[in-house]
């Protein structure tokens, strides 16, 4: 067993990424990506690709001058960089050997090929039209997440199909790939994925192939979202409120997310943070009458003004806002909510789904909620004073006689998060099968206690992290 890991190691870091070694390293029943073609000389461009090279090398250059704006801070440019990323060596059909970026200091020490030698656990997340995501597990037991150009996937393959120029096709995809690292350092929040690092190395045929190696988060799933606890969330709401807000007032302007679903997001700790910026845009949309502002949705269509510059006003943040209505607002804000909580929060999902507030107040809004909330004044109108006492039992615990109940936080039982013990005698008083409650030491991001509710008290066992109440007799 030790000789074939070894073997899976030392085969993940001669060729990172590539399917003939990523096969054995995938879990079961996922799909990876498909491998790439195998090494050789790329075929000529045929008869029916408009442009051939030239028209190549053209993509490559926009895309790259769009990096090199990023990442001398914004569309505005700037004094131009002596580096060049990734670059086209002039005169020549070559591609020049690129240079890693130098970033600014940032939170600890950077990442490089070095981290990679010795990872664990290699395994495939998940891939787009352009890159692979995989998870790995650092020599010191840290997990991390690497991305890399999919060598089976659509953006390479069908340009290799239109130019028949694998190693052109792959630095057109990989600056996808350089455009989303510059983005994660010059964007940085805590609800944007933190990048820890690249790494340049050969792989097959095409030299310098890039991986970034970021913060790991979990998929985002609205099913299981949506049997999560209110509190969690509202938390997943406030998340994206507060990057909607970065984005509209980012150092490179106003950030929209061309791509924006909730694949495009991870969920790191309980906060939700943007992963993918490839299809990201900072430049506002040209106009030269409101007609040229139109946003278009699915299941509505918005006419935005034209400034007296020539920009439609606000498009990249509406764009934003519009979305996050539309997939997350609309879904996790209402439902379960506490009753005093909810025209808050009403107003918050029908605002944003009429675009009738811009980011700032809907961030404002979602900060009063939750100040309503950690501080318990939403309880002020629903709390009532209970006719029922309940003996108090210190350092004790019910360890049976559960019910389940909706949403909970354990799901063989009703366990669930309450501001102070009046409105846990509330929550109990409301559930017709409880008759006992324990009061744990743990709390939620918010600060409240995690109770949780019992049908009885027939078995009372000691345990220094819990308080238990009992109803008592009548």
């Amino acid at each position: 067993m030790r000789r074939r890991r070894a073997a899976v190691a030392a085969g993940f870091c001669a060729s990172f990424l590539l399917g003939s070694v990523l096969n054995v390293l995938f879990a079961p029943g996922s799909e990876p990506p498909r491998p790439g073609p195998p090494p050789g000389p790329s075929p000529a461009p045929g008869p029916g690709r408009r442009g051939g090279r030239g028209e190549l090398a053209r993509q490559i250059r926009a895309r790259l001058a769009e990096v090199q704006r990023y990442a001398r801070g914004g569309p505005g440019g700037g004094r131009p960089e002596r580096r060049r990323l990734m670059d086209l060596a002039p005169g020549a059909p070559g591609l020049r050997r690129p240079r890693p970026p130098r970033w600014p200091p940032g939170p600890g020490p950077r990442l490089g090929c070095a981290a990679l030698r010795n990872v664990s656990g290699a395994q495939y997340v998940g891939s787009g039209y352009t890159k692979a995501v995989y998870r790995v597990r650092l020599p010191g037991g840290a997990a991390v997440a690497l991305k890399a150009v999919d060598f089976g996937g659509h953006d390479l393959g069908s340009c290799v199909r239109e130019f028949g120029a694998r190693r052109g096709c792959y630095r057109l995809a990989a600056h996808k790939l350089l455009k989303e690292m510059v983005l994660l350092e010059r964007l940085r929040h805590p609800n944007v994925l933190q990048l820890y690092g690249y790494c340049y190395q050969d792989s097959e045929d095409i030299p310098d192939t890039l991986t970034t190696i970021t913060e790991l988060g979990a998929p985002v799933e609205m099913i299981q979202l949506l049997q999560t606890s209110w509190e969690d969330r509202f938390r997943i709401c406030l998340s994206l409120g507060r990057l909607l807000h970065h984005l509209a007032h980012s150092p490179l302007g106003s950030v929209t997310l061309l791509d924006f679903r909730p694949r495009q997001f991870v969920l790191v700790d309980g906060e939700l943070k943007v992963t993918d910026l490839d299809d990201a845009r900072v430049e506002e949309t040209p106009c030269a009458s409101s007609s040229d502002c139109t946003l278009e949705f699915p299941a509505r269509n918005f006419t935005l003004p034209c400034s007296a510059q020539g920009w439609c006003e606000g498009m990249n943040e509406k764009r934003n806002l519009y979305n996050a209505y539309r997939f997350f607002f609309t879904y996790l804000l209402p439902h379960s909510a506490p009753p005093t909580l909810r025209p808050l929060l009403d107003s918050i999902v029908n605002a944003t789904g009429e675009l009738t507030w811009g980011v700032d107040e809907t961030l404002a809004q979602l900060e009063a909620v939750l100040n309503l909330y950690r501080s318990g004044q939403y309880l002020q109108n629903s709390t009532t004073s209970s006719s029922i006492e309940y003996q108090h039992i210190p350092d004790s615990t019910i360890p049976q006689e559960d019910y389940r109940c909706w949403p909970s936080y354990h799901h063989g039982g009703c366990l669930l998060s309450v501001f102070n013990l009046a409105e846990a005698v509330d929550v109990c008083e409301s559930h017709a099968q409880c008759h006992a409650f324990v009061v744990t030491n743990q709390t939620t991001w918010t600060g409240r206690k995690l109770v949780f509710f019992k049908t009885g008290w027939s078995q009372v066992v000691p345990d220094p992290n819990r308080t238990t109440y009992v109803r008592a007799p009548a």
